[in-house]
């Protein structure tokens, strides 16, 4: 059980450090490369629109 415990701990561990890995990258690539900051800046826009509209009760 012990052995399990450590195991589990371990994977969380290396899943947390490749999404913060990954969320550096994905900052740093943002930085060198302004389109990919409106691109993903646009996604965001579009999401949020599509969040509210989803949201109000139609007539």
């Amino acid at each position: 059980m012990k052995l399990l415990r450590v195991l589990t701990a371990a994977a969380m561990f290396t899943c947390i450090l490749s999404g913060c890995l990954a969320l550096l990258l994905l900052v740093i690539l943002m930085v060198r490369f302004p389109p990919l900051l409106v691109a993903v800046l646009l996604t965001c826009w579009i999401v949020s629109r599509l969040l509210s509209a989803r949201e109000k009760p139609s007539p």
